[in-house]
Order: structure tokens, then sequence, then C-alpha cells
């Protein structure tokens, strides 16, 4: 048994009895070939519920600390995601984003699944923020077509983005997949900043509305640093 069946196995279930998680429209991801599935981010369990959803593994860009830690806790963090599907890359150097947008690529190309969080980042309030172009960049390149989605309670189940997570009644997670999104009218255009920007604003907008969340015209690194 693969690492990532196991954690399908041995983590799926336990999700399923702490969160009860409801999964919408899980069958409008293609069973096979490349898709991109891009989603809302509230906190950093999401990357832990999307996985033991979704039957096909994703792969996705993570932090590289989530993967170096020395401690239990680090080399189970490490364990786990790349497990599920994490590609480590070092996002703060000058050339982390160009590395981020290739690797997902290589990953498209190879015929997998690619989950991105548009956002860039955790959104600092709950309302969702205006989505980057490495998601539209993306799609035009490989011609994968995307699949929206939105992470509704996980800000509820873990407040703040960090810490232990917390269960109960009222904290139930939802997670909800939207209508494949196809851009190849677009085709060949990859480099015209105008299209890509209404690409992004496309899916944001699908994004938007399978949430339910207030949206925010601003990136959320600018909310975050004022």
């Amino acid at each position: 048994m693969s690492r990532f069946l196991l954690i399908k196995a041995l983590l799926g279930p336990l999700l399923r009895v702490l969160f009860r998680p409801r999964v919408e429209g899980a069958e409008r991801i293609p069973g096979s070939g490349p898709v991109i599935l891009a989603g809302n981010h509230l906190t950093f369990i999401d990357s832990m519920i999307l996985p033991t959803v979704v039957d096909r593994r994703i792969f996705f860009i993570g932090k590289d600390e989530y993967v170096t830690g020395k401690s239990l806790k680090g080399r189970l963090m490490a364990w786990f995601f790349t497990g599920v599907g994490m590609i480590p890359v070092d996002r703060d150097g000058g050339r982390g984003g160009v590395a981020a947008l290739m690797t997902g690529r290589r990953v498209l190309e190879e015929g997998n699944a690619f989950g991105i969080y548009p956002e860039g980042t955790r959104s600092p309030d709950g309302r969702l923020y205006r989505g980057r172009t490495g998601i539209a960049r993306l799609t035009l390149m490989t011609g994968a077509p995307v699949v929206p989605f939105a992470m509704i309670g996980t800000d509820r189940v873990q407040p703040g983005g960090s810490g232990l997570p917390r269960v109960g009644p009222g904290r139930r997670i939802t997670v909800r997949f939207g209508e494949p999104l196809d851009f190849s009218r677009y085709d060949g255009m990859d480099r015209d900043r105008y299209v890509l920007r209404a690409v992004t604003d496309e899916v944001m907008s699908h994004v938007m509305r399978l949430s339910g969340q207030e949206y925010v015209d601003v990136y959320a690194t600018k909310a975050k640093a004022a």
C-alpha cells in the first residue's frame, strides 16, 4: 500500500468522525488526466482536509518548513504532507514564484491533479481576497480544466489558522466543488496580462459563489501587512 493510500485509510475515518466533513460535488472532478483544483484558504487544516475527501492524489506546493522540522511533530508533518502530495518549495526566495509555477506545470503535464489557493496565503479575516494570476498561467500553459472549490467552516474548527483544531456542535466542515471551467478559448495567450487577470477573476468568482464569502479586491498579503 502506498503512503498516500495508507494516510487516507488511517486519517480519513478519523477526520470524518472528528469533523464530519460534508462533501458536495466531488463527482465533478475528472477521474483522470490533468486538472487544477482552485479554492479559498481559511486555515492550516484546509490542506489536511482536502486530500482526504478527494479520491485522486492532489499534488500541491507547500512551504519547505513543513517538511524540515526535526521534532516529532515536524517529522509527522513531513510524513503526512509529502505522503499526500505536497511538493516543498522555498516560496520566499526571489525565484520562489517561478519555481512554484514550473512545478505545477510539470505536475499537470504528467497528467496529475494539482491543488492551488489563488489568494496565495490564508485569509486574514474570513473574507475572499483577490487571486494571483499564477492559476491562469497554469491552465493556459497546460490546457488543464479548473475545478473551483470552497472550504466552509474550517475557520471555526481552527480559529486564527493555528493551534489545535476544535470539535463540537456548530463546527461542521463542508467542502464544495463546482463545475470544471474550460479556458481553451484563450489558448496561446498565457502572457497577456489582461487575459490572465480575466481568467483569475473568473475562477475567484466561482469560488466566491461556492463559499458564500464576501469578496475583497485586494491581495490578502497587503491586507495582512496593513
